[in-house]
């Protein structure tokens, strides 16, 4: 098949499924058209497309403060505002349109919209993943109204719906559109199985100088992804573990004063150390504010070898059971117990550590994923 990606961004982690997803779809033998802005040089092996966008101002799911004016939110924006981009992504996918078999939209956005237009003008088949960043604003009242309805026509109309989690179809899709179980693909984020695997993580203690358990933390020192709630449990554990924060923010300060000798926050740090972090680590830990959607970090720490302690809700309960780690109410105290003893279960926590790289190699490997995506796009083509 031919097939073209579209993206409203680079992205961070929804962004980076889908640049695997064009990697294996690639190894398969399928044609990929990769687009979004700002492409740089692309996937190898993809006919990588730079969306040129009419304005500096880049539109994203969720802002970043770091990014200061060059960045607005989609959920936010006017009608007249999202309808002046529409043109930079149907430009872009129109001109390759007559090769492609099928297109993948990524967001419930104005890329899902864009994808609409074009794919319908062309009598050409299309799906939207849905991540959950895209539909979420419209729970808490944010969407121009117009622009909702220009969304819900493009998820209503696709030929399939993509979510990585039945949390994401049940809890944030189907209240706000009304569909099919039969139309939606639930399939999970993949992970990196070569780099996230137990042993792997020679050199790592040595290069950060840690000592002894420690527990690891990842993600941006921002409200949402609920550093400040780690940082309270750590008060629970501390005297056993160490905990590790990989990741910057503008929590940062804050969260050191708060956390004196019981963390160490070691910034934004390469993917390979972050993976030999991960493998390495006692324990991953994570307590957001928000219910995550999917949760990579968790695949990753399956694939290591890491059992996790977290906060319930959301889909990471699809992908942490009771064999691989402990989910909790969300407070920091029972996350910080809960923590202190599994770090005192040694037998347990080896128990659930040789449980977790099964799991991640059952479920969340990159390339039976996409071949679970090649056999439902080509059943959406007949």
């Amino acid at each position: 098949m031919n097939i073209a990606i579209l993206l409203l961004n680079k992205g961070r982690g929804s962004g980076e499924v889908a640049r695997e997803h064009a990697r294996h779809l690639i190894k398969l033998g399928h044609k990929v058209y990769f687009m979004h802005p700002a492409i740089g040089a692309g996937i190898e092996g993809a006919e990588s497309i730079d969306i040129e966008l009419h304005t500096h101002i880049t539109p994203v799911h969720e802002y970043l403060p770091a990014a200061g004016d060059r960045q607005k939110q989609v959920a936010r924006m006017t009608h007249e505002e999202m309808l002046s981009y529409l043109p930079d992504y149907e430009n872009a996918l129109e001109n390759v349109i007559g090769d492609v078999d099928v297109v993948i939209g990524h967001h419930a956005n104005l890329s899902a919209v864009a994808v609409h237009n074009v794919a319908s003008r062309n009598k050409k088949p299309y799906v939207i993943f849905a991540h959950g960043t895209g539909i979420e604003p419209r729970h808490h009242g944010l969407w121009d109204d117009e622009n909702w309805e220009m969304i819900k026509t493009a998820l209503t109309e696709a030929n399939g719906l993509l979510v990585t989690t039945d949390y994401v179809r049940d809890e944030l899709v189907k209240p706000l559109i009304d569909l099919a179980d039969d139309k939606f693909l639930v399939l999970p984020c993949g992970v990196d199985l070569m780099d996230f695997k137990p042993g792997n993580s020679e050199g790592i203690r040595e290069k950060y100088d840690l000592k002894g358990d420690y527990v690891i933390c990842p993600g941006a020192l921002m409200a949402s992804k609920g550093p400040q709630n780690v940082v309270e449990a750590s008060k629970e554990y501390s005297d056993l573990a160490l905990t590790v924060f990989i990741g910057a923010g503008e929590l940062e300060q804050e969260l050191k004063e708060k956390a004196g000798e019981r963390a160490r926050f070691l910034g934004f740090v390469s993917s390979e150390d972050k993976a030999k972090l991960i493998n390495e680590a006692a324990l991953l830990v994570a307590a957001p504010e928000k219910k995550e959607h999917f949760g990579i970090i968790y695949a990753e720490a399956l694939a290591g070898g890491t059992p996790t302690v977290a906060y319930e809700g959301g889909g990471v309960g699809s992908i942490i059971t009771p064999t691989e780690g402990i989910l909790t109410p969300r407070n920091p105290q029972e996350l910080g117990r809960k923590i202190r003893y599994l770090l005192q279960n040694i037998g347990q926590r080896k128990q659930m550590s040789r449980s977790c790289r099964p799991r991640a190699k059952k479920y969340y490997d990159y390339h039976l994923l996409v071949i679970q995506l090649v056999a439902w796009l080509e059943k959406l083509c007949d």
